[in-house]
């Protein structure tokens, strides 16, 4: 199987790509849609039970495990945000 991935860690390469992701969706204008479904707080009711669990919520854990500081600050500055991408996927390895 490894010959076929090469030895591709497939857990840090997601990782990786869910950071570009939150840091673009952040970066966005205030105007955009996707900004304004990633920054809302829905009002009403909650369901019984457990609450779902949210990927933002998933995501920033992953950025606290690689103590990454101040993220949404950095995801504005494009190059800073992708040092440290590159930085915290090494580092988990």
């Amino acid at each position: 199987m490894r010959d076929i991935y090469k030895d591709l860690d497939i857990v840090a390469d997601t990782q990786k790509k869910r950071f570009k992701w939150i840091g673009h969706v952040v970066g966005m204008d205030q105007g955009r849609r996707v900004k304004k479904i990633f920054e809302n707080k829905p009002k009403g009711c909650r369901r019984r039970g457990r609450p779902r669990l949210k990927w933002t919520e998933d995501v920033e854990k992953d950025l606290r495990e690689t103590k990454v500081r101040r993220w949404r600050q950095k995801a504005v500055d494009g190059e800073e945000w992708m040092s440290v991408i590159d930085e915290g996927c090494i580092a988990k390895d």
